[in-house]
């Protein structure tokens, strides 16, 4: 019996539990008992689309309002042989999440965007909060144009501060449909470029425990190091959530996945997880400058590599930088820093005031978490439509008014008129 990917499971998976296992071999995401029973496959696609009236994502807003895009579009493949319904399955198997509004469909490749452009295009607009099939993405990564302002001056209110963004390969299927042996190549050909950083980015890369496609690590990272970076936040595990398992994240699991870090382990890159690369500059403190030129650096000696080798990343003109999904592109970036700030964020209009910044709440375990003592994770909320040197300024220039904020209502300072004069101001 076979005992690892493509034609059986890894001996890590045996021990997750089943509802799991069925989205990590070689087969698309069949588990009844998840009611994940839609197939995306171009020789199960079903002829009509199931009753999507309990529905509640952006891609079910757009097929329940124009059903027949769905039959227009269901017997088209990609170049690489992607089809509509294994972009839509995530979305049709999921009906909505309790605490956030899901895109509900990803993307197979880059062509994914145009060909099915008739029911991405209405998603993107939605998700980005209105963006034109004929808008132009700006991309500007020119760190002398970010601005010098302190966020926090004391040093008393941010904990850590980072960046992440993610990058895709050109030419290579994107993680939900990619082959087993395809995945493999692209994991050689990223691993070579992240070997070849210098100075402060010099590391190595640790495959996922149990992985074999890694010669100079056989059997992947020990359990011990797995254990380590996951401890300390900087680990991605199995998917264990249907919205991954239906996407097809999780075949072949944990086969060609891995993670980079360089010495000082303040630059991360995971390979081959919900993107081809996930990247992550991180570093205790409020420098988002400083962690902000090494993510640069990176990324652009990464993408030199990569074109000595005839390839280069996904980008379009409208969308930016291709990954995943649709949520993500643009920038795909987020600058964000966890920061103490129980006055103000015991205030009701705490999120809604972010969001006329331009900035995002999470909680200190991720996006639908909640905060511990007052301490949030505060990041730019948007992706498409503005460049990354545009987006982190949003980010400074809101994370240092919040912490002043702080500091007035600790003296027992009103600062309603303030706050109504920040919103006013970021929505002229």
């Amino acid at each position: 019996m076979a005992t690892y990917p493509p034609t059986g499971l890894s001996e890590n998976v045996k021990t997750l539990p089943e509802w799991i296992q069925k989205g990590c071999g070689n087969d698309e995401y069949i588990c009844e008992e998840k009611n994940a029973t839609f197939y995306g496959a171009a020789d199960k696609m079903p002829a009509e689309l199931p009753d999507l009236k309990d529905h509640s994502n952006f891609l079910t807003d757009v097929l329940k309002k124009n059903p027949e895009l769905y039959k227009q579009l269901k017997d088209k493949k990609t170049k690489l042989g992607v089809t509509l319904g294994q972009c839509i399955k995530t979305g049709i198997d999921n009906k909505g999440h309790p605490m956030i509004k899901t895109c509900g469909l990803v993307a197979g490749d880059e062509e994914c965007f145009e060909l099915f452009a008739d029911i991405f295009e209405p998603v993107i607009s939605a998700r980005h909060n209105g963006y034109a099939r004929d808008a132009v993405h700006p991309t500007d990564l020119d760190v002398s144009k970010l601005s010098d302002t302190k966020i926090d001056p004391t040093g008393k209110y941010v904990l850590t501060s980072r960046c992440r963004t993610g990058r895709s390969v050109r030419g290579f299927k994107l993680p939900p449909v990619i082959e087993f042996e395809e995945r493999r190549k692209l994991e050689a050909l990223v691993v070579k470029g992240l070997l070849s950083l210098e100075g402060e980015l010099k590391g190595d890369y640790y495959p996922l425990h149990g992985s074999k496609s890694y010669a100079p690590k056989p059997t992947g990272m020990s359990l011990e190091k797995e254990e380590e970076l996951r401890k300390a936040g900087n680990l991605f595990q199995e998917p264990d959530s249907t919205l991954l398992l239906s996407s097809g994240c999780g075949r072949h699991w944990p086969d060609s996945r891995g993670i980079f870090h360089n010495e000082a382990s303040n630059f991360f890159v995971w390979v081959n997880e919900e993107d081809q690369m996930r990247i992550v500059s991180m570093e205790k403190g409020d420098d988002i400058k400083g962690i902000i030129t090494r993510f640069s650096l990176g990324t652009s000696q990464i993408q030199k590599v990569l074109k000595e080798n005839d390839a280069d990343f996904m980008r379009s003109d409208h969308l930016g930088w291709i990954l995943t999904c649709p949520s993500n592109l643009g920038t795909g970036l987020r600058a964000g820093c966890m920061v103490k700030i129980p006055h103000f964020s015991a205030r009701a209009d705490f999120k809604s005031c972010l969001g006329k910044m331009g900035l995002q709440a999470r909680g200190t375990a991720g996006v639908d978490s909640a905060s511990t003592g007052g301490t949030w994770d505060i990041s730019n909320a948007d992706r498409l439509g503005k460049s990354e040197v545009d987006l982190v300024n949003i980010f400074i220039e809101g994370a240092a008014q919040i912490i002043r904020w702080e500091q007035a209502l600790e003296k027992g300072e009103n600062i309603d008129a303030e706050v109504e004069k920040a919103s006013m101001k970021t929505k002229a």
